[in-house]
């Protein structure tokens, strides 16, 4: 609290204080008072307004002082109203008061909330489940009667059923901490079953894989990098260029073991570069070459991060592009043990 500021909200007390000297000395001079005495009694009403505003200041001073100390510690700063020690003033009193009711309502809002949230999150979690036995019906009876329309329908079922399994990540990756489960796991079984459940468009897009130095055993959960792998490779098959190429390798790099997946699809521009991670951005690409949601790298990021893993990713347009999974081997040591 700025001296300036107390002493500007105090106006009205200070010119009382120089009215009441002013009075006074006047009245004393008429009853024939010496002027020293008329001084001394005006020196102690002067002296007993300073020492009042100062001990009012410093008062007030030393507490709001110590809210903004309190208030810049705090991370999350809109429960400074818990944290506030009972002040001695009655202005401050009020303000607490305010603050504390307002922290209340704030609190009950935010409950509410989050309960209309939950609620939402399960029942689009559980509306993905059902949706996904009709998906499953239709894959199986276009299985079981070959045709050239069957084949289109499988493909476009296959889409769809990435579509449905985006939706089911997303709306889980905010509680991901409470669904996820560490666990060791090779990075080929990982990596070849990706591939696998994507083999029928690699196939139709004549892709050639390689896929080399998987000898590798990390710590993640597969379902979660399961998804994270199969977003990859769906975005180099939805951004290809002619035939595509599609390499998986893994090495060693300081403290991490590095996958690196690349492709030579048709990159990504530089302006977008900066971009790709940001939720609901669809960039150049996106919007000429393929629908796109603008959700896929935003998962991958979100959850590679919650699971303590790195994701990055390089490209140039025209020339390809690599993506990068890193899986910090000092944290897979702590799993571990």
């Amino acid at each position: 609290m700025k001296l300036t500021l107390f002493l500007k909200d105090k106006l009205i007390f200070i010119l009382g204080q120089i009215c009441i000297v002013i009075f006074v000395s006047v009245i004393l001079s008429m009853v024939h008072i010496s002027t020293a005495a008329v001084l001394l009694i005006c020196g102690l009403i002067i002296l007993i307004a300073i020492v009042s505003l100062l001990q009012d200041y410093s008062k007030r001073s030393n507490y709001y002082r110590g809210i903004y100390n309190t208030l810049h510690n705090m991370n999350k700063k809109q429960y400074i109203a818990s944290l506030l020690e009972n002040p001695t003033f009655a202005d401050a009193e009020i303000l607490c008061d305010i603050l504390r009711q307002a922290t209340k309502a704030m609190n009950d809002e935010i409950a509410d909330y989050q309960i209309q949230r939950d609620e939402y999150r399960e029942y689009i979690e559980t509306w993905i489940h059902e949706v996904k036995l009709p998906i499953s019906c239709i894959i199986l009876l276009c299985e079981n009667n070959r045709s050239d329309s069957s084949r289109s329908i499988l493909e476009e079922m296959d889409k769809i059923e990435g579509y449905v399994d985006q939706a089911l990540f997303y709306a889980r990756s905010t509680n991901v901490e409470k669904d996820y489960t560490i666990r060791s796991a090779s990075l080929d079984v990982l990596v070849k079953a990706a591939v696998k459940k994507h083999s029928k468009q690699l196939i139709a897009c004549k892709t050639s894989i390689q896929i080399s130095d998987m000898d590798y055993t990390v710590y993640t959960d597969t379902k979660w990098l399961d998804f994270i792998l199969e977003q990859v490779i769906s975005n180099s098959i939805k951004y290809k260029k002619n035939d595509l190429t599609l390499s998986f390798k893994a090495k060693e790099e300081n403290a991490n073991i590095v996958l690196c997946i690349s492709d030579n699809g048709i990159g990504i521009p530089t302006q977008d570069l900066g971009r790709v991670f940001e939720k609901g951005f669809t960039g150049v690409n996106g919007r000429r070459f393929a629908k796109s949601t603008g959700i896929g790298l935003y998962l991958c990021k979100q959850l590679s991060e919650k699971m303590g893993l790195g994701f990055d990713l390089k490209s140039k347009e025209q020339l390809g592009t690599s993506v990068f999974i890193i899986f910090p081997k000092d944290k897979l040591t702590m799993i571990a043990e």
